[in-house]
Parts: C-alpha cells; structure tokens; sequence
C-alpha cells in the first residue's frame, strides 16, 4: 500500500474525484482517471459513467462529460472519444479532432484504442472497466497518449503502436514517462487456455511475472497480471524503469471504479490527458 500511496493523488476538481500520478505534477500535462462520483446517472451506473455504449441514458452520460471536461479547464467540445475495439488501432490527434464522439457513438474514432497528440488543448479519453488504461508523456517532445489495453490490447502490444506514433512525433521512450492505471486485481483476473497461449506468443517462455495457473496442479484457470504485463512491454520499449508509474488500485471490491467483472450491466471510467502550452 505504501507503495501505492507514493505513486497516486487523489483530487478533488468542481465536486467530481479524480486519480493522477504524482510522476505528473508540475508537469504541463493533465493525466487524470475518473471515479464514479459526481455524476448524474442512476441505478447500475450511478454516478459519473462516461460510457455511451453501456445502456446508460444518452443524455445522463453527456452531462458527466461536461462535467469531468469542465473540471480540466475544458469543455465538452475539446473532448476527443473512440469507439474502442481491444486492438492495437493508434490516432493522432490534432485540433481539427476535438469533439469527436463527445456526445455521439456516431461520430467517435473508429476501431481505435490509443490516442496520441502533440497538440495543446484537446482532451484524448480512454474508457475502461477492469483494463488497464495508460498514460504516456514525452517532457522533451511535449507529446502525449492515452492507451486502452485489456488482456487482448496487451497481447497485441498496443503500446508498440503507440509508442511507435509518438517517436513519429519526434518523442524518444527513453524520455517518456509512463502512468498505469487502475485495472482488476490480478489474484480476480482469471483467464482460459487461449489467454495463456496468447501471452505466452507475446511474451515468450518467461512468463511467470505476467500470467500463471490459479491452483497447485497448473491446470488453471489462469490469472492474468495485466499491471506486471504493460510494464514489461513498456520496459521492452525502452521507457526506463524509474519512469514507469503503476497505480496498483483494483478495480470493483466496491472501491472508486467501475468493474465489469463485478457487475453488469456498469458504468465506465475514463482517462483523460490534456497537454497544455508550454511556458
């Protein structure tokens, strides 16, 4: 838990509760991740669901919107949504973006599951209910991600992808700075044999830190580690060690976040990464 304490802040902004990274303070990047406060939807998605696609009242989940963006100095119009597809899909976002999906499935990003900008002012949202969503900031290139990677999204290396867009915007993984987020707990993630065979076609033999069988015998089912795995794969990447944040907060439990696994049907959470101008 100590651990967990030094890496993330809790805040408070215009009634609504928000976890960051202390790895980002003083920093001109806002990287934030929602809690289910402050909100105004009911019942199973009560309150601050960012999910339009959950069942949710259309117009319930367009008031959080406003209300999360409003708390970071934004509007609901510099939000930029996708529709997510648990793939390694990367979009780069410029200022012509903003607004996409806000408030319509119809108009979000398409098969996307990282977003990636140098562009002050839009606001990149990742939605997750037990994935881990991730945070990525080049200091030197002043450029930034959002990541959405479930078991499937981690297998495939999004954050390859990602990474690879952001070193098109000049960024080097060497001076990145990484943000893990809140995901399901990896003693109650458990996993097929297909999981398994996937993580082990991604990761290779040593797999032990990332994936292993939930009984004795090695049987399975398996749990899943999908903190230990994005960081490996960041580590891969070149992010240095010292540079990578994992928020060890799980999901459900009746904690601050919605779980899927928990419940359903549930809300979403979201994180939010907002560059701003540099002084």
């Amino acid at each position: 838990m100590a651990q967990v304490l030094d890496t993330v802040t809790w805040q408070q902004r215009r009634g609504l509760g928000f976890m960051g990274w202390r790895a980002f303070n003083g920093l001109p990047v806002d990287a934030l991740v929602t809690t289910r406060g402050g909100g105004v939807s009911a019942g199973a998605y009560e309150s601050l669901n960012f999910g339009l696609h959950v069942g949710d009242d259309d117009a319930q989940v367009v008031e959080n919107r406003r209300r999360a963006a409003q708390a970071m100095g934004a509007s609901l119009d510099d939000l930029v949504v996708c529709n997510q597809t648990h793939g390694r899909g990367v979009w780069r976002v410029q200022a012509g973006d903003r607004g996409k999906g806000a408030t319509s499935l119809a108009t979000a990003i398409d098969g996307t599951d990282a977003l990636v900008t140098a562009e002050p002012g839009p606001v990149l949202v990742m939605m997750w209910a037990d994935c881990v969503p991730v945070v990525l900031y080049d200091p030197v290139a002043h450029a930034a991600a959002a990541i959405h990677s479930g078991w499937r999204g981690t297998v495939a290396r999004v954050t390859d992808a990602t990474i690879e867009a952001m070193v098109g915007l000049g960024s080097d993984p060497g001076n990145m700075i990484a943000g893990v987020g809140p995901a399901i707990d990896p003693a109650q993630y458990r996993v097929g044999a297909e999981v398994a065979e996937a993580a082990s076609r991604c990761f290779g033999v040593d797999i032990d830190e990332v994936i292993r069988p939930n009984d004795a015998g090695g049987t399975g089912p398996y749990l899943f580690d999908l903190w230990q795995a994005n960081r490996r794969l960041l580590l891969e990447a070149g992010v240095p060690p010292e540079h990578i944040h994992v928020a060890r907060v799980p999901t459900g439990g009746g904690g601050p976040f919605f779980s899927d696994r928990a419940v359903r049907p549930c809300g979403r959470n979201a994180l939010l990464v907002r560059l701003h101008p540099r002084s």
